[in-house]
């Protein structure tokens, strides 16, 4: 009986902390990312040609968003502001019909933003 309930109590903790770190906005970021930039990889531009607004969306939401506690740190806050700065301009070489080259360089530097928050967020 003891064990059970140091196993519950154990599972409770977990789940508290999960729940903590988990960030809802950071989570939709990754899916947009993901389904975007590993086409792009490959030389497929369809897909963040397509969702380029909605990725931009996705970041100022994210940006917004009141963060779990355990990533409220200044240096998340400001590589945000580089993500939505970063997805808008990439936005709007994509709107200007940027030649491909362009637009693939301003997308890894996005992508390599997102995972330095993503590094952060570990820390």
């Amino acid at each position: 009986m003891l064990s059970l309930m140091a196993m519950m109590v154990g599972l409770f903790v977990w789940a508290q902390e999960k729940e903590q770190t988990s960030w809802k906005e950071m989570d939709a970021f990754h899916e947009i990312i993901s389904g975007t930039f590993h086409p792009a990889e490959e030389g497929k531009l369809d897909p963040i040609k397509q969702r380029s607004g909605e990725m931009v969306d996705m970041a100022v939401a994210w940006q917004k968003s009141t963060p779990p506690a355990a990533f409220n740190k200044p240096e998340i806050k400001k590589n945000l502001d580089k993500l939505v700065k970063g997805s808008k301009e990439l936005n709007k070489m994509i709107k200007k019909n940027a030649a491909d080259a362009d637009i693939v360089t301003k997308f890894k530097d996005v992508h390599d933003v997102y995972h330095a928050i993503v590094g952060l967020c570990k820390d």
